[in-house]
């Protein structure tokens, strides 16, 4: 190749074109340094190039980057009026351009700066690869495509929990997709075969908590064209739904059958309640104070108290239960109960316990009395037992589609922290870290605050340190990981970051983003991400292609036939109606 000295012909020959020289007039350091750009050529942010230096006395060392600044200067002008006289052809100048390269990667690792006026080449094909650490990743996962338009990977090792696990997202709501990131994700790992036999099994969780843009994953996106349908293609992916999904809705508020509550989605569509003995034998009371402040008071102690009454004295009795010889059927009159159980001085201390004062007992009664409105379509004693009413992954489809979005903040904070409770205890009686379960929980920084503690939080810490070696991986999204637990953040092996409002982009938690990057997240337009793996020392942009699945019913094409059955279609009709007993007639 005319021009290119033999080491770089040598390189270019495995995937490389000539697009400059390493700059001798700024300081070149091991792990970074500048490139003066060729005339006719140019090199972008986020561009992969690669360079050679030769040692006295061993073989050539490859050096790797990843352009993270690009400047172009007058040489030769002076002021800055000189501009226009150069442009008017009056004063001679030449406009050069230059790139600064942040090094990715030393082969062999002797660390030495590249030579001045050393070729420097545009990675592409297996140099592109090893300066980005693909051909190390035995299991790489394709999750969009770089600036070049090539697929780029996140390393399967650090998502199933093998060397790493956990996922955070964060971006400004409705700009960043952060929950169109976290499903494309879910889809890429299910499909791509990296986990092998182990994915036929793999389970992932997803909680809706916006509208019902989640409902219908397994529907074909009818906005789907060829171009979508080739972007997949290059990533080696199918461009297609989710091909396994069941929808669960909390039943509709007044509803005596039961009926989810949805409106777009009229097919495979289960309701999702607990009854009055399974919140009284499994100790759920706790998650009806459920927000991060809640610990912090003294009124805590009442909650377990009660809860300990409640698993020890309530037996279930014709759908509902029996507690101190009075027959409950709903969450309101158990509420009521409590509350006058604790009112009365002769069994006050029974429940709350001796050393309680009485504004304690008052304050605890007073939010109790509150989540009467917001709890008693979710805690139910006139729907059958028997009928088929939990969230569990084990013996559900695929990805299990929780919706939350029709239920008030308090209801919402329940279902999270008891469905996650129950699916890290089926876990932990297992024993097994196989199958996998991926769980994707928008608004982290809602139920795992900073601040505070709260029973959902806990959990969410028992996840992100203890559930890579159970199997149970969470991909949490937030506008703002600076408001999220430090432990969860520090915990995730892969941090990806869409948009960012300004405040947020200069909190010490975004510091792996180099200060070029720091600027970009400001303008990142949608389906644009900044993805940070152990990996690779640089963050990666990419752009992830359009949902291949429906992501409102607006865009649903026809549904599988799969989804035309659900639990609640499938069951017994008397029991829909929520007889208590097999023997009971409903009418």
């Amino acid at each position: 190749m005319a021009g290119v000295p033999a080491d770089s012909e040598h390189v270019s020959q495995s995937g490389g074109q000539p697009v400059g020289r390493v700059l001798g007039t700024a300081d070149a350091t091991p792990l970074q340094f500048w490139t003066a750009v060729s005339p006719g050529s140019y090199l972008q942010l986020d561009d992969v190039v690669v360079t050679r230096r030769e040692l006295p006395g061993r073989e050539p060392v490859t050096i790797a980057g990843v352009v993270t600044a690009v400047r172009a200067r007058h040489e030769g002008a002076q002021f800055d009026s000189d501009v226009f006289a150069i442009a008017d052809g009056m004063l001679p100048a030449q406009v050069q351009e230059a790139a600064e390269i942040t090094v990715t990667r030393v082969d062999p690792e002797v660390y030495v700066p590249p030579t001045p006026g050393a070729p420097v080449l545009r990675a592409t094909g297996s140099l592109r690869d090893a300066a980005l650490h693909f051909d190390r990743m035995s299991r790489p996962v394709p999750i969009g495509t770089g600036r070049d338009g090539q697929p780029t990977y996140v390393n399967a090792d650090f998502l199933d929990g093998t060397r790493g696990a956990h996922v955070s997202i964060s971006g400004i709501s409705g700009v960043a997709t952060k929950t169109s990131f976290a499903t494309f994700l879910l889809y890429s790992v299910f499909q791509s075969g990296v986990l092998g036999v182990d994915g036929v099994n793999a389970k992932a969780l997803i909680f809706n908590v916006k509208g019902e843009d989640l409902l219908f994953l397994d529907h074909p996106n009818n906005r789907l064209d060829a171009a979508t349908t080739a972007a997949y293609a290059r990533l080696g992916l199918p461009a297609g739904p989710f091909p396994d999904v069941r929808v669960h809705a909390p039943p509709r508020a007044g509803d005596s059958t039961g009926t989810p509550d949805v409106s777009s989605r009229t097919t495979g569509v289960d309701s999702f309640y607990w009854t009055l003995a399974e919140f009284c034998a499994k100790r759920l009371l706790p998650y009806v104070f459920a927000d991060s402040d809640d610990e912090r008071q003294q009124y805590t102690m009442v909650v377990h108290a009660v809860t300990a009454q409640l698993a020890r004295l309530a037996t279930p009795a014709d759908g509902g239960i029996s507690l101190d010889g009075v027959r409950i059927g709903d969450y309101g009159t158990l509420v009521d109960h409590l509350v006058d159980q604790l009112s009365d001085e002769e069994t006050r201390g029974i429940w709350s316990g001796s050393a309680v004062s009485l504004g304690t007992v008052n304050a605890f009664a007073r939010r109790l009395i509150n989540s009467k409105r917001d709890l008693s379509r979710l805690i139910r004693g006139d729907l059958a037992g028997r009928r088929p009413h939990e969230i569990n992954t084990s013996e559900s489809a695929q990805v299990t589609v929780v919706d939350l979005h029709n239920l008030p903040d308090r209801a919402q904070r329940f279902v999270v922290g008891v469905t996650l409770k129950t699916e890290f205890e089926r876990k932990e009686r297992a024993g097994t870290a196989k199958p996998l379960l991926f769980v994707v929980l928008d608004e982290l920084n809602k139920y795992a605050p900073r601040e505070g503690t709260s029973p959902i939080k806990e959990v969410l810490l028992d996840i992100a340190e203890r559930g890579r070696s159970m199997g149970v991986i969470l991909v949490g999204a937030q506008q703002t990981a600076s408001e999220v637990e430090r432990r969860i953040v520090t915990n995730s092996a892969v941090r990806v970051v869409g948009r960012l409002d300004p405040a947020e982009a200069s909190r010490p938690e975004y510091g792996f983003l180099p200060p070029a990057q720091r600027q970009r997240v400001l303008l990142a337009r949608p389906g644009t991400m900044f993805v940070n793996q152990p990996d690779i020392p640089v963050p990666l942009c990419l752009e992830f292609p359009f949902p291949a699945w429906a992501t409102r019913h607006s865009e649903a094409g026809p549904p599988p036939s799969a989804t035309l059955r659900s639990i609640t279609q499938s069951a017994d009709p008397f029991a829909v109606v929520g007889a208590a007993s097999t023997d009971d007639i409903p009418f």
